[in-house]
């Protein structure tokens, strides 16, 4: 089974056809979606309804939670809270139903989704760096975890030999051979934060016992005049082309 995991989408429709092209160059049988489907960008709708044609597993974002009213605004900086209000008025009736019916969680048989942290994810807590991850590192079922929310991927492991200790496994190709457990930030597909501005995912090939963060090149323009032409804050366009 080879599974494509998406990164934070946040409504941008050019970067998201572009990941799900590369996942079918890549052979991908199942696309996973660790959340933040909608909120700071301009095309929510069009990102749901692609995510439902490819039959996608999806966990709900604090974006998602806060755009069908789960969650208190006040959480919110100035830009996510203008994105969240727009897109509340953009949404559908079935639109707002698929969101809110999301799950906070996926236990499937080779991996779990969360999009903080497992172990609460109610709080949308981030996973930053090997303590962020040790909580949920003692509770997931599964070998491997994928999560997102902070848009910076960053991989947290324990390994068979040692499995109480959580170490950061180096680079962007992920053998899992070794591996007790394992918790990967994937980035984000629509509003990267690592100074890449190409979309963030990941790829995960069960026989071979790998995750490979991957770096996928969209229309960012495209997509900057979407958000501008939306009439949301001009700053969620700007920060497209650097990856801030």
């Amino acid at each position: 089974m080879k599974y494509g995991i998406l990164g934070d989408i946040h409504a941008n429709l050019s970067a998201l056809r572009s990941v799900l092209e590369h996942f079918r160059a890549r052979r991908v049988e199942r696309i996973l979606s660790v959340g933040d489907v909608v909120g700071y960008g301009a095309a929510p709708t069009e990102c749901i309804e692609i995510l439902r044609a490819a039959g996608a597993r999806v966990v709900k974002g604090n974006h998602d939670a806060a755009c069908v009213h789960e969650l208190d605004l006040a959480y919110f900086n100035t830009y996510a809270r203008a994105a969240v209000s727009w897109t509340r008025g953009q949404l559908s009736r079935a639109d707002c139903t698929w969101l809110a019916q999301l799950p906070l969680t996926l236990d499937l048989e080779d991996c779990s989704v969360a999009h903080g942290t497992y172990h609460r994810p109610e709080r949308f807590d981030y996973v930053q760096g090997e303590s962020d991850a040790e909580a949920s590192l003692d509770r997931i079922p599964t070998p491997v975890c994928f999560v997102g929310h902070s848009h910076v991927p960053i991989a947290l492991v324990r390994l068979e030999d040692d499995p109480l200790r959580t170490a950061r496994a180096e680079g962007t190709d992920i053998d899992l051979s070794d591996v007790h457990r394992a918790l990967i930030n994937v980035g984000s597909v629509g509003q990267p934060r690592d100074d890449d501005p190409r979309a963030a995912c990941a790829i995960y090939d069960v026989e071979e016992q790998r995750v490979t963060i991957e770096r996928v090149r969209y229309d960012i323009e495209t997509e900057a005049r979407r958000i501008r032409a939306a009439g949301l804050p001009p700053v969620l366009a700007d920060r497209l082309f650097h990856g801030v």
